[in-house]
């Protein structure tokens, strides 16, 4: 980029005069006396080399190099003033740009009310929403394509990134409305055992896979897993069309699919973690405005 040649002082004083045509009324609604606004009107006509005022006693007026001057001051002025105030709002955090990683079924329960608070208080923030899974968000915020991730089940430790648990769901069983077993208020998750299941795969979310067939695997038997689908809601789909039952967090009963019941399980001690991830180095001073607004309208954690 070029380097400008005019010194935003001289272009400042040259627009107040050029409003004035009076170096007296310039010179006090600068704050300075009339020979500094003076040298600085000389100082931008030496630049410019040519006169940008006529002088004539008593009176002054801008030249054709003046008039031509003016709306590109005015100009450069108004955009350094707007870019100032951008920047301030961008660093205290009131304003700029927010990348959000979501799980999708998420959706259904922590996502709506999160964002609607954040906007409410941040209406000058630009969210920039992206829906995968959680291995995939993992990554992204590693790699700082994200700001902020919303998914289930996180690591345990990690030294790069934070989580905060923010909800905690119950399993269901998912089944097919014309199963046997959906005549049952609750299901014992061993009279699951002869049944094909539908899962997410095992590498979109490695943790809630595990506590799926951990379910199982204290019920008495290993899933027999024979369709695998990315989304809660594909998972459903596939459940309607009798291709096999599944577990899934509570919250996915949100999914209204006339051919398909959910119905709790026993034992229901078992619970998915919902937890907003972020990276411990962030310096975007949105990150931890987001997780302020959490705290300060927690989500009901039972």
């Amino acid at each position: 980029m070029e380097r400008p040649e005019l010194p935003l002082p001289q272009l400042h004083a040259f627009v107040v005069l050029a409003e004035e045509l009076h170096f007296g009324h310039a010179a006090s609604r600068l704050g300075i006396a009339q020979p500094p606004l003076s040298q600085q009107i000389r100082r931008l006509e030496d630049k410019v080399g040519y006169a940008l005022f006529s002088r004539e006693p008593g009176r002054i007026g801008l030249t054709p190099a003046g008039r031509e001057l003016l709306p590109a001051a005015r100009h450069a002025l108004t955009g350094l003033a707007e870019g100032l105030t951008a920047a301030r709002e961008v660093g205290s955090g009131r304003a700029g740009r927010l990348r959000i990683g979501f799980a999708a079924s998420l959706a259904l329960t922590v996502l709506p009310g999160l964002l609607h608070t954040f906007r409410k208080r941040f209406p000058a923030v630009d969210l920039d929403i992206h829906e995968m899974t959680t291995t995939p968000q993992l990554a992204a915020l590693r790699e700082r394509t994200i700001d902020i991730g919303l998914l289930r089940e996180p690591p345990a430790h990690d030294a790069e990134l934070g989580f905060e648990t923010v909800l905690t769901e119950q399993f269901v069983a998912v089944l097919p409305s014309s199963h046997p077993l959906a005549a049952q208020r609750a299901v014992r998750v061993e009279q699951l055992a002869d049944y094909p299941f539908v899962l997410l795969p095992r590498a979109v979310g490695p943790p809630l896979y595990d506590q799926i067939t951990n379910l199982c695997t204290a019920a008495g038997f290993t899933p027999q897993v024979t369709q695998h689908a990315v989304e809660w809601q594909t998972v459903c789909a596939l459940v309607e069309t009798g291709l096999g039952v599944s577990l899934a967090p509570k919250s996915i009963r949100r999914i209204r699919l006339k051919g398909v019941a959910f119905r709790g399980i026993e034992p229901n001690t078992a619970r998915t973690r919902i937890a907003v991830a972020w990276r411990k180095n962030d310096s975007n001073p949105l990150v931890p405005r987001l997780l302020a607004a959490l705290n300060q309208d927690p989500l009901d954690k039972t």
